[in-house]
């Protein structure tokens, strides 16, 4: 008789799942800034991306203070999201000596791979543009000090 309830409690569990999945009672609603917050992790982690968007911080600040504004930005990141796929724009600087193409294609999968595990919606598209590359490896501001005046 227990083998009986302890099936019908995991059948109505599984029913429970199955219900969810396919969208049962109620509806999750996942806002612009969660995909735009996943995708700018997503991208930074990707070994080759040095920083996120272009330089042009002051123009992005006063940009995403605008009202009214229908697409979800964050520094280097803006997307577009429906009731079942988003689109992102990304825009990043790379280091030197990486291969571009290839770092591209990374971020690419790995921002499809974190918001589609996560959200559950389609991503129709990654659209990846580099604006710069960094050349600074860190070192070169001690040896800046280190040299002499060129003038007075």
């Amino acid at each position: 008789m227990s083998e009986k309830k302890d099936q019908a409690a995991e059948n109505k569990a599984i029913a429970t799942r199955d219900e969810q999945a396919a969208g049962g009672p109620g509806r999750t609603i996942i806002e612009d800034t969660v995909v735009t917050t996943i995708a700018a992790i997503a991208a930074r982690e990707v070994s080759g991306v040095y920083d996120m968007g272009s330089g042009g911080a002051i123009s992005e600040a006063v940009r995403n203070r605008i009202p009214g504004s229908t697409m979800a930005q964050q520094h280097g990141v803006s997307t577009e999201v429906g009731e079942t796929q988003a689109a992102v724009d990304i825009s990043l600087v790379a280091e030197y000596g990486v291969a571009i193409h290839e770092l591209a294609a990374a971020v690419r999968r790995n921002v499809i791979v974190s918001i589609e595990r996560m959200t559950g919606l389609e991503v129709t598209e990654v659209n990846v543009t580099v604006h710069d590359i960094n050349l600074d490896d860190g070192d070169s501001s001690e040896e800046e000090d280190d040299r002499p005046a060129r003038v007075n």
